[in-house]
């Protein structure tokens, strides 16, 4: 007999920008099952495990349900005013000492998925006042932003794929049929699309040095030399323009620059470029023309080009390709979507005051210094030195480079506040545990990713159930703290005097709406909205439908209004983009050092999620091992064979783990997957931690960055192997 309180919440997955509708049934406040809800009319179409085991982390046995105060080697737990008080008086007490960049704050990916989240973050760090802000973008992503800021004036102009009408598919360092067309775009069953367009005469090319589960289905592998992405792109972009194949109309109206860009492809030798990449010159002209004559054709780049030295370049080469050869807002191509909310208006408001980093002189990018700079700038003394941190649902000692020095780091600091569901190897040091409420315990619009999807599209998720009591939202947390320092949220004079206002006016009328909160800017957001396709979108539509609402028809012609440049036009020869690849041009390849023969990779899986999940047991299948994948070939010389534990060593670090061989990399490429190796502590039972697997970024030089980009080199790193 079905419960009287059983019910079902449909809502959206906020694990990654694929926001997956689901369908939620819930009895007395408990998760019972999590489902894709196919009355989506658009994103459910990639539901996975992670959004199905979404209530294991929800009910956690060792989540963080209140407050918890380290005294001595363990925690106790406290009230919410007691922790306000306290992190107040301590962080008022470093800015009073050494002033405000004395406090600084990093977030990690589940911030990025919670709109209220990252919002009052900013407006608490806007009443601090600090410049030492940390993002995990600076670990994947931050080499889009800047080329899409160089090229088209604004860092969140990321052109979305029109798959449906693509005859020339090239996909370069991305796993679709992994990662779902998922990263700073989301096209929903984008890969199964692309798979139906390949059965209709499309070709798919795979370009990764790695013979991943989209390399299997692929018309041409490519199997590219690890980092050298960027000579097998500016070799396309070569034979297109030597050969005259470029798309003239677009190359002297829509783009500017086109003369500094042939300069540098008459420099480059296309023999050399074809020994950088290892890829033959005859199978780069034969895709050169290709694609240029497809009538439909996309340059598809992702993480695996980011997380090398030269990935700002090959990021930068890919959009050049798509310009030059009219791939741009046509059939076929990347298009902007304008999406309900003028999101490129918004990050002009938005935009941080410019800062360069105390040590490095490095600039911020895209509102963030490097998490690479992070320990330096605690451990060194001086004027802004961090002395009190505040890290946002991350898990830095993992994610980033080198992390056994940052964390030597956290444990030097006077405070450090961490707000999180557990307490993860990155909070061992924590002074304060603040506990996290979770996407299927808040409400949520994510407006401000409208122009990321591949159709207009709007829901509102819906929780589904209450948090615990002690649990607050993020957004909540950071109003309370803006409030007990006596700093203005949002750096607004009279702002907090007006939160204070709005809560009198809620308890008095027993309306809880009235007090100031994400809720009134959902509201703003939603009334101020463009038409689209001639609707006007209310507030009331929005909620009503529970499911979500396609808004019209994917549209063209959007993205030269868009452009944010000074001239309208695509900047596509910027300076430091042609320097610098002129210096890789005359530089020699990257060779592998002596005792350090093997470059370390790394590789997608479908149901894990960075650092963030994968402590979660629910998402791995039965038995499997966190282990270094070699090639036959090189295990044949080390004389090591699956199962075998190994040694993985570089310069500043070791692990152990098994060894699995398979000749799905490269030769002389060795993976190990990123995102493992966090403990997991128990604050409340002391118990021991649980752990899986290790962490593959200790062996990886903190120092090592693409100079463009800021993004730590995770991929570049040379590596010895031995058995154990």
């Amino acid at each position: 007999m079905t419960s009287l309180e059983e019910r079902t919440v449909h809502t959206f997955c906020r694990y990654c920008l694929a926001a997956c509708g689901i369908e939620v049934t819930v009895e007395d406040n408990r998760v019972l099952k999590i489902s894709p809800d196919k009355q989506n009319p658009h994103s459910w179409y990639d539901f996975c495990a992670k959004g199905r085991t979404a209530g294991q982390l929800v009910e956690h046995p060792r989540r963080i349900l209140t407050p918890m105060r380290r005294v001595g080697d363990r925690y106790v737990e406290a009230t919410w005013e007691e922790a306000m008080t306290d992190i107040a008086a301590r962080m008022n007490a470093a800015i009073d000492a050494d002033g405000p960049d004395a406090v600084g704050a990093y977030y990690g990916n589940p911030a990025g998925f919670s709109g209220s989240n990252v919002i009052f973050m900013n407006a608490w760090m806007d009443a601090v006042g600090t410049r030492n802000r940390y993002a995990v973008g600076s670990v994947d992503q931050n080499a889009m932003h800047v080329v899409a800021e160089a090229m088209y004036g604004s860092m969140l102009m990321a052109p979305v794929s029109d798959i449906d009408n693509c005859d020339y598919f090239l996909l370069v360092g991305t796993n679709p049929a992994v990662s779902a067309w998922n990263w700073l775009e989301t096209v929903p069953g984008g890969w199964r699309r692309a798979l139906d367009r390949q059965k209709q005469g499309a070709t798919l090319v795979v370009v990764d040095p790695v013979r991943t589960e989209s390399a299997d289905k692929a018309d041409l592998h490519l199997a590219v030399r690890p980092g050298q992405d960027w000579a097998l792109l500016l070799g396309l972009v070569k034979v297109v323009l030597d050969e005259g194949l470029e798309h003239r109309g677009d190359c002297a109206d829509l783009a500017t620059g086109v003369a500094d860009l042939r300069r540098l492809a008459a420099e480059a030798d296309l023999d050399d470029l074809a020994a950088r990449c290892g890829i033959d010159r005859p199978t780069i002209e034969r895709v050169a023309r290709e694609f240029a004559a497809a009538p439909g054709a996309m340059v598809v780049t992702r993480t695996g080009v980011s997380l090398h030295a030269a990935g700002t370049v090959a990021e930068w080469l890919g959009q050049v390709l798509n310009v030059i050869t009219g791939r741009m807002d046509r059939p076929g191509g990347r298009r902007f979507e304008r999406g309900y909310v003028d999101a490129l208006r918004l990050a002009e408001l938005a935009k941080t005051e410019p800062h360069h980093s105390r040590l490095a002189g490095r600039p911020m990018i895209s509102g963030a210094h490097a998490l690479a700079e992070l320990p330096d700038e605690i451990l060194t003394p001086g004027p802004g030195q961090i002395r009190a941190l505040l890290i946002n649902c991350g898990n830095p000692v993992i994610s980033g480079p080198d992390g056994a020095k940052l964390d030597r780091a956290l444990a030097s600091l006077d405070l450090l506040v961490v707000i999180d569901f557990v307490q993860r190897e990155s909070h061992r040091h924590a002074d304060w545990l603040l506990p996290a409420a979770h996407w299927l315990e808040r409400d949520d619009l994510l407006a401000f990713t409208s122009s990321m999807h591949d159709e207009p599209f709007v829901q509102f998720g819906r929780k589904a159930v209450q948090p615990p009591a002690g649990v607050r939202e993020e957004w909540r947390i950071f109003t309370d703290l803006a409030l007990a320092m006596n700093r203005p949220l949002f750096g607004a004079r009279g702002m907090n005097g007006f939160v204070r206002a709005t809560r009198r006016m809620a308890a008095l009328t027993g309306r809880a709406g009235m007090e100031f909160g994400p809720h009134w800017i959902n509201r703003i957001v939603v009334a101020t909205a463009r038409k689209i396709n001639g609707r006007k979108l209310k507030w009331r539509d929005v909620v009503a439908s529970p499911h979500g609402l396609v808004l019209g028809p994917r549209e063209f012609g959007h993205f030269r209004e868009a452009l944010r440049t000074p001239d309208k036009r695509v900047h596509i020869a910027p300076p430091e983009f042609v320097t610098r690849a002129g210096e890789l041009l005359s530089g020699p390849p990257p060779a592998a050092p002596d005792n350090y023969p093997f470059q370390l990779g790394n590789r997608r899986h479908r149901h894990s999620m960075n650092s963030w999940l994968n402590e979660l047991p629910g998402l791995h299948p039965s038995g499997k091992r966190h282990e270094v994948v070699i090639h036959p070939d090189d295990a044949a010389q080390l004389g090591v064979t699956t199962g075998d534990r190994v040694r993985v060593f570089s310069p500043v670090g070791a692990i152990e783990l098994e060894a699995a061989v398979d000749d799905r990399p490269r030769r002389g490429l060795v993976i190990v997957d990123h995102g493992w190796g966090s403990r997991i502590f128990d604050p409340r039972g002391g118990t021991a931690p649980q752990a899986f697997g290790v962490n593959r970024n200790l062996l990886v030089d903190g120092t090592a960055l693409d100079p463009l980009s800021q993004t730590s080199t995770l991929s570049e790193t040379y590596v010895g192997i031995e058995r154990v």
